[in-house]
């Protein structure tokens, strides 16, 4: 799978950057990781060999992520098998010649965003990339490359299975966990964080983590849940956060904004607050597991089964100075 990621066109492009020295150290470290693998990853290669070769008749990154041609139907049972051999699919949707419906609406989320985001050319870091679907949205708002981690190997596959049939477009989905990326980056004009902070025992570390991999004048997008209050108002769950079990820390937005500044960040501010339907995070066919609509109170949406605030997502943006 390695020589899949197309590391040696990374390093191609990022030499003579700040980040040359990190991606020459690249293959050995996921050449590492590979060795330990996981016990799904021959299924999962299974499928991504099984995908039928195709030449898409027309690319779509800007108002959606779609790729069409002509299919005839034993082309298309081939596909929807060989991506079906892939569930769940969490991030989304994709029109991979066929209408994959992901558990999230993933668009409705980046069309909050990216209107507040000047892309165009930069070098663009996400960290907790998922699947990739946000990887695909920022090259076609105009980034110049983008690189997402991610340490979750299925996730790194459904990358592989667009990236199939986008072989030439400068994106890059490497299987490591943020810890794992070199202290003092600073190599990237735009970094990304969505869905990961909450997930942090330390959050300021997380923080300062992102800050690290920014070159100066950077900036950072952050997207996570929130909850209402004033600067010094944070909720840890006792235990589960609407199911989940690794939730540590919920602030309001001011104590939020406070934490970027005591980061270090600059130019502070929040651009989107929205709470998370039914309709924007539901199981599928394509993700049959309990969604958003079995984590919430069944009297009361406002409420999540655990009687906490339902979620609540913002997403703010920040500059390293």
């Amino acid at each position: 799978m390695i020589e899949k990621l197309d590391l040696a066109r990374l390093q191609q492009l990022l030499a003579g950057s700040p980040l040359a020295e990190w991606a020459d150290d690249l293959p050995a470290q996921i050449g590492a990781k590979l060795a330990v693998g996981h016990g799904d990853l021959e299924r999962w290669q299974a499928a991504l060999n099984a995908l039928p070769a195709l030449t898409p008749s027309q690319t779509e990154l800007v108002n959606e992520f779609r790729l069409d041609a002509p299919l005839d139907e034993a082309t298309r049972e081939q596909l929807l098998h060989a991506l079906q051999g892939l569930i769940p699919w969490r991030k989304g949707p994709f029109q991979l010649f066929v209408h994959v419906d992901t558990e999230w609406r993933s668009d409705w989320k980046w069309a909050r965003v990216a209107p507040h985001l000047d892309l165009k050319g930069k070098r663009v870091l996400d960290v907790g990339c998922g699947n990739g679907y946000y990887l695909w949205r920022m090259l076609g708002a105009g980034a110049g490359s983008v690189i997402g981690v991610d340490p979750n190997w299925l996730f790194l596959c459904q990358f592989l299975a667009a990236k199939r049939y986008l072989p030439d477009l400068p994106a890059w989905h490497l299987p490591l966990a943020s810890e794992e990326l070199p202290a003092k980056l600073q190599g990237f004009d735009t970094v990304f964080s969505m869905g990961v902070l909450y997930h942090r025992r330390s959050p300021i570390d997380h923080l300062l983590e992102l800050k690290d991999c920014l070159r100066k004048g950077g900036e950072l997008v952050l997207e996570t849940l929130v909850v209402e209050g004033d600067a010094q108002q944070v909720l840890m769950p006792e235990d589960r956060y609407a199911m989940m079990r690794n939730v540590w820390f919920l602030p309001s937005v001011p104590a939020l904004e406070l934490w970027l500044r005591r980061a270090g960040f600059v130019d502070v501010r929040c651009v989107d607050v929205s709470v998370t339907s039914v309709a924007e995070q539901r199981a599928t066919e394509w993700m049959r597991f309990q969604s958003l609509p079995d984590f919430l109170d069944p009297e009361d949406h406002s409420r999540t089964v655990e009687n906490l605030p339902a979620p609540t997502r913002a997403v703010l943006i920040a500059r390293k100075p």
